[in-house]
């Protein structure tokens, strides 16, 4: 008989050896029920995406400069600034994604759950399921979207007064 232990678990579940997965397999289940494992993942994801919008703003500041000593306007400010505004607001909006999404579970979870304490029939919480998941993930939608904006537009305004403060200097 093989042994799979969850996390938190207190009592062993146990399979017969015919049905045993891989050891691979349980290895990489043990890896992955760990915390520290989607720490570490959820860390590097965001390293990466920090490495990445560095060097896309590097790579806008020198666009700029090059694009501010042939010109004589503020325009290139312009397109510069928006265009950061909007890589960092879709940044954002990925980062609270990142972030939304398991809270948006554990909401979920726990409104079925209380329907289901207060004697709805599995039909019934099938229906009112789909409808609470319409209507939190529409609501999360709504205030990502308000929030990202808000974000991409200050960051617009402040690229472009950091944009044209530098090109006066």
């Amino acid at each position: 008989m093989a042994r799979i232990e969850e996390v938190g678990s207190e009592t062993p579940v146990t399979l017969p050896d015919s049905s045993s997965p891989p050891s691979s397999f349980m290895f990489l289940l043990r890896i992955m029920s760990k915390r520290r494992t989607w720490a570490c993942i959820f860390v590097l994801v965001y390293g990466i995406l920090l490495v990445c919008s560095w060097n896309f703003l590097k790579s806008m500041l020198s666009w700029y400069n090059i694009e501010a000593k042939t010109s004589s306007s503020g325009w290139p400010a312009v397109y510069a600034s928006v265009l950061l505004g909007v890589v960092f607001g879709g940044l954002s909006m990925a980062a609270a994604l990142a972030v939304m999404v398991p809270a948006i579970l554990v909401t979920w979870i726990a409104v079925v759950v209380l329907l289901a304490f207060f004697g709805k029939p599995r039909k019934a919480l099938v229906a009112e399921g789909g409808k609470i998941t319409k209507e939190i993930f529409s609501f999360v939608m709504r205030v990502l979207l308000k929030e990202g904006n808000v974000v991409a537009a200050l960051c617009a305004v402040l690229g472009y007064f950091a944009l044209i403060g530098r090109n006066s200097e």
